[in-house]
């Protein structure tokens, strides 16, 4: 009985494994067959279309113009209405000059709030951004710093409050990125440039900003999809933006009892002046490619993301949340 059960099951095991091969050359026979397919084009999902890789070759010196990039990023969001969803705020932006930090501006203003304005020296593109604020009929004040400095960010603040008389939101956007590709390359001097913007910068303007906030606030931190899967020629940008997306969620159980939110958007490559102030002409000239959706993202795609994180009216029950936008990675 034993050994007819062990044929059995030995007939069995070669039966399964002649259809397995029967599987496999159907398999190969339809691979063969197939005709080559080219790149699936870059996926347009949007209300209009946006630039795809090549990408014009260029390169700035830090910490990038965004009145020289071409083409130009696309931050006006001209489809998006606003209904007052941050009616008589008051937001400050750091690095709002450009990129994600002028599209939020925008918006923002849209949805009815003021908006200052914190930027390195970037005064032509901080004088856009002003322009963009003013024609949405909101109050735009710009202030020129580093936010790497403690005394800077807590004047700032000081400053922003003292013109509008109150504060619901800070946006931390300023950053620093420039990529090394061999580890040891990676100088303790531009280690230390990168977590003092990336992550001092954070710590003082929240620090500076809580005390002047009240229930119903909001704090939205930029964070990267680096901080998520990491990136092998970014290291220390990567190290920061995880540590963004820890000191959102450590920050928001803090300040749960104020009734402070605290929250982070994570995107993915974005088409902004911090690329080609990091990389030279021919690998800016394919920015984004090899992304799923096969192209960077334009600012009016992330800065939606910001005013939903920033309005009670939207998000009031959500707090310590990182929110990828990463163009299809999963």
């Amino acid at each position: 009985m034993a050994a007819h059960v062990k044929l059995r099951t030995v007939e069995q095991a070669k039966g399964t494994a002649a259809k397995q091969r029967t599987i496999q050359r159907q398999v190969a026979r339809a691979d063969k067959a197939a005709p080559d397919e080219e790149r699936p084009k870059a996926m347009q999902a949007g209300a209009r279309e946006y630039p795809v890789p090549p990408l014009p070759r260029q390169h700035q010196a830090k910490p990038g113009i965004e009145a020289r990039l071409d083409p130009a990023p696309m931050y006006e969001a001209p489809f998006w209405r606003g209904s007052g969803k941050l009616q008589d705020k008051v937001a400050i932006v750091t690095g709002g000059d450009s990129g994600i930090g002028r599209a939020v501006a925008v918006l923002y203003a849209r949805e009815g709030c003021d908006v200052a304005i914190l930027h390195l020296d970037e005064a032509e593109d901080a004088a856009e951004t002003e322009r963009a604020v003013k024609a949405e009929g909101r109050r735009c004040l710009l202030i020129a710093g580093d936010v790497q400095n403690r005394a800077f960010c807590q004047k700032a603040v000081a400053q922003v409050v003292e013109h509008f008389g109150r504060l619901d939101i800070l946006v931390n956007n300023a950053a620093f990125q420039i990529h090394t590709e061999k580890f040891e390359d990676l100088t303790e001097a531009h280690f230390d440039q990168t977590l003092k913007t990336n992550l001092y910068g954070y710590f003082f303007m929240a620090q500076a900003a809580v005390p002047h906030m009240k229930p119903g606030s909001a704090i939205v931190n930029t964070g990267s999809i680096t901080g998520i899967r990491g990136s092998d020629d970014l290291i220390d940008y990567s190290m920061t933006k995880g540590g963004i997306h820890a000191f959102t969620k450590a920050l928001s159980g803090n300040l749960l009892p104020r009734g402070i939110r605290v929250n982070a958007v994570a995107p993915g490559p974005v088409w902004t002046p911090l690329n080609p102030s990091d990389r030279e002409a021919d690998d800016v000239s394919h920015f984004g490619e090899a992304t799923p959706m096969g192209r960077p993202a334009q600012p009016e795609e992330i800065s939606p993301a910001f005013v939903f994180l920033a309005s009670p009216q939207c998000s009031s029950y959500i707090t310590g949340e990182v929110l990828p936008i990463i163009g299809g990675y999963g």
